[in-house]
């Protein structure tokens, strides 16, 4: 499938100079000695944790108390009460969704899901500072930023059921299809800035990938074509601490925000359990990209709180200790403690989201169970144009496994 890349709408600015940096000086996450890999990593989380204690932007404690910070206070100074009502509906709409898809797949109904549990914040924020015409590339576990986008949650569902390819067009939300190849979407976006730029057009791209994400290639070639075109695009990284079952001090000796410095193009860290500023870094980022000021890096703090996917077993790699202390910073709950210590938002409206989050679940329930089974052979349909003998083969394999099911149902 293309993407037809958006019509010029206004003559894009001039670069305002070069990019910059910010964040504190590029420093090893571990230190020089070639004792034993307990001691590096040790001391690598221990210098990891410092690093985000120190570095962190943050808008809102996990006690939902509102600090200040003077470089991006500015950019969700003009936030009402009722937007502030709308972010948290949509992380707790999404976080809905994203219990009733898991528990579709424990009951068969999908073949696989990627929950974004945690993750609420940092992609509600950087969903909600998009402008229309902006251009989204996301993974495989965006499903907060489909939903700022208007696409329909049971389109997703389809896909991880094997029945459709998306259900979307990707032109009528500017939100790309999944990606499940880790990190080419960072290239794909990097290529439709590009064209956005020769375009003129006054919009942004923004590309959205994880902390294992960030060891791939496809992400450093981006970074390098981003930076050397100039190009309007944010790169968002959600570091939720694991790559599946290894952990981030094993993938970078140095913040992933800190990379940007040696393309040459502005890197940040923020609280990714912060709605407030992930959008008001998001939009920053945004800015920039309109501007003609080129790439950013933000890299979104943050921690998934359940599996990798439904067919992994968290257990097995990390302590309850650690997802008991992510737990306190829980986004939603922060949120929630600021609009009631703000007046925000009364019991009426949390009652009216609570009957609204179980509507929007026995929707999604009833869409999925409507579904049709997934056509079991249509992965061996077009793998090649006219055919091959190899894949005949390996049909007639699968197709002899199949009927083995049907076989032993009839034997009993």
């Amino acid at each position: 499938m293309t993407v037809d890349s958006s019509a010029a709408r206004q003559p894009r600015r001039s670069a305002a100079g070069k990019a910059g940096t910010t964040g504190s000086k590029t420093g090893t996450a571990g230190d020089k000695s070639r004792g034993t890999g307990t001691k590096r990593t040790s001391t690598t989380r221990a210098t990891a944790k410092k690093t985000a204690d120190t570095d962190l932007v943050q808008l809102l404690t996990p006690e939902g108390k509102r600090v200040k910070n003077a470089e991006y206070d500015g950019y969700v100074a003009g936030i009402t009460p009722e937007e502030l009502r709308g972010l948290y509906r949509d992380m707790v709409l999404t976080r809905r969704f994203d219990a009733e898809a898991t528990a579709l797949q424990r009951q068969g109904e999908l073949g696989l899901w990627a929950s974004l549990l945690g993750q609420e914040a940092a992609q509600i924020g950087s969903g909600r500072a998009l402008n229309d015409d902006d251009y989204v590339f996301p993974t495989y576990r965006e499903h907060g930023v489909a939903w700022c986008r208007g696409v329909d949650p049971t389109n997703l569902l389809g896909m991880f059921r094997g029945v459709n390819n998306g259900g979307w067009d990707p032109n009528s939300n500017n939100f790309h299809l999944y990606t499940i190849v880790i990190g080419s979407q960072t290239l794909h976006a990097t290529g439709y800035a590009m064209g956005v730029a020769k375009d003129g057009a006054d919009s942004a791209v923004i590309a959205y990938f994880g902390d294992g994400a960030s060891s791939q290639g496809d992400v450093a070639e981006s970074f390098t074509f981003s930076a050397v075109y100039n190009a309007p695009v944010v790169f968002f990284c959600q570091n939720n601490q694991w790559a599946i079952s290894e952990p981030t001090e094993k993938q970078s000796r140095v913040p992933l925000y800190q990379r940007a410095q040696g393309y040459g193009f502005p890197g940040v860290r923020v609280d990714g359990n912060d709605v407030l500023a992930c959008l008001a870094v998001t939009k920053w980022a945004l800015e920039r990209a309109r501007n003609g000021e080129g790439p950013t890096l933000v890299e979104a703090y943050t921690y998934r709180m359940g599996a990798h996917t439904t067919s992994d077993d968290p257990t097995r790699y990390r302590g309850d200790e650690e997802r008991l202390a992510w737990e306190a910073k829980d986004p939603i709950l922060r949120l929630r403690r600021y609009l009631e210590a703000s007046n925000h938002a009364d019991e009426g409206f949390f009652a009216e989201l609570e009957a609204e989050s179980e509507a929007l679940g026995k929707r999604v329930r009833e869409a999925v169970r409507a579904m049709p089974d997934p056509d079991h052979f249509a992965i061996f349909e077009n793998v090649y144009a006219d055919g091959h003998a190899l894949v005949d083969e390996e049909r007639a394999q699968f197709a002899a496994y199949q009927a083995s099911f049907a076989d032993a149902e009839g034997g009993h």
